[in-house]
């Protein structure tokens, strides 16, 4: 019977355990740069299987948010190697989480202030996070964005081809692709965002090209065995919707198949929301994902996220739904989960004032056993 406390291998990438820490986005990256506290912060919580980093920038273009780390910039590299070398003296491993954030993003934050682009003009109902000239912090409307012209696609893919092999050079272990949370390739395909009448919009197998050809150029690069992918098939997350979210990502995960991932992480219901959260009259099948996903000859791990607690992920890996669960908010305030887990130990309480910007506080205070 498979236990939380199991060794699993995700490709090329070999895990303690199947606890995986989580995505989260902290805003304490000025100028895009990484502290050197968040070496301290990733190295606290190196016991888990798995670490995936804070969603990261391939480009200024892709940035949406104040303080989020980059993957462009030497200095922003030079950072990252000291956060991995810190995880990897800890005997962690780590990878990256490529991202651009398409439209949700402020012209505040863009290159010369220009607007954020997307699959096609419509502005998201959704806010980003803005730092004011006083040091606070403050939420704000995103800003109207324009539409990609194809021919500055293959420049952004570049841009995810290069970020890879930047991670890689840095001392990643791998990178997870963010495709997931209403963010750009997110915005490619979903109906409710794209509405383009190219061979980038219409039909399932168009909207979901832009997604393949950003892994095409990652996984050419660096390897598949080394990449991963997360999806998010019903969150409502930055004004994510589609018209039939079964059929879309039951296509994209029998395409995936092809691939030889590492790993395929999936958040089941609405991000940061209801677990049991649905877009439409149905609700989303994981289950039958999943199956679709193996029985198309995919062979990566499966692993799931959001509102898991330890119990849940105990079900979930003993009734074979998962080969391994991430953990957010949990790994937040409990930089020793895996142990606290392993003893059934108390945990410790969050604050959720401290989530975004900031320090030390509530960044790498939290007590440990």
């Amino acid at each position: 019977m498979t236990q939380l406390f199991d060794p699993i291998s995700f490709g090329d990438i070999q895990l303690a355990n199947r606890i995986v820490m989580a995505p989260l986005t902290r805003n304490r990256s000025p100028r895009a740069v990484p502290q050197a506290i968040a070496a301290t912060y990733y190295q606290q919580r190196a016991s888990a299987g798995l670490l995936i980093t804070e969603a990261t920038a391939i480009s200024h273009q892709g940035q949406g948010y104040a303080d989020v780390p980059g993957l462009y910039d030497q200095e922003q590299l030079a950072s990252w190697k000291k956060v991995n070398d810190a995880v990897h003296q800890a005997s962690g491993k780590i990878v990256v989480q490529l991202w651009h954030v398409g439209r949700i993003s402020h012209t505040t934050l863009q290159p010369q202030g220009q607007a954020p682009v997307a699959p096609s003009a419509i502005r998201a109902k959704a806010k980003t996070y803005l730092i004011n000239e006083d040091g606070s912090g403050t939420f704000a409307e995103t800003s109207e964005p324009r539409a990609l012209e194809i021919a500055e696609l293959p420049g952004i893919l570049e841009d995810y081809r290069k970020a890879a092999r930047a991670a890689i050079d840095a001392g990643f272990d791998g990178v997870e692709l963010h495709a997931a949370n209403g963010y750009l390739i997110d915005q490619f395909l979903r109906s409710g965002s794209n509405k383009r009448t190219d061979e980038y919009g219409g039909s399932i197998e168009n909207r979901a090209r832009f997604l393949f050809e950003v892994l095409n150029a990652i996984t050419a690069e660096i390897g598949a065995a080394v990449t991963g992918i997360r999806l998010s098939p019903v969150t409502p997350a930055n004004d994510a919707h589609d018209d039939q979210p079964q059929a879309l990502f039951n296509y994209v995960v029998e395409q995936l198949a092809k691939y030889d991932l590492a790993y395929v992480h999936i958040i089941e219901g609405a991000t940061g929301g209801p677990r049991d959260y649905q877009q439409g009259d149905k609700a989303f099948d994981y289950e039958a994902l999943r199956h679709h996903y193996r029985d198309n000859g995919g062979r990566g791990g499966w692993l799931v996220n959001n509102g898991y607690n330890k119990a849940l992920a105990e079900q979930a890996l003993q009734a074979e739904k998962a080969d391994a669960v991430a953990f957010g908010q949990l790994f937040i305030a409990n930089p020793d989960l895996v142990e606290r887990f392993k003893k059934d130990a108390a945990l410790n309480t969050l604050d959720q004032t401290t989530f975004y910007g900031g320090g030390e506080k509530g960044y790498t205070d939290y007590p440990t056993l």
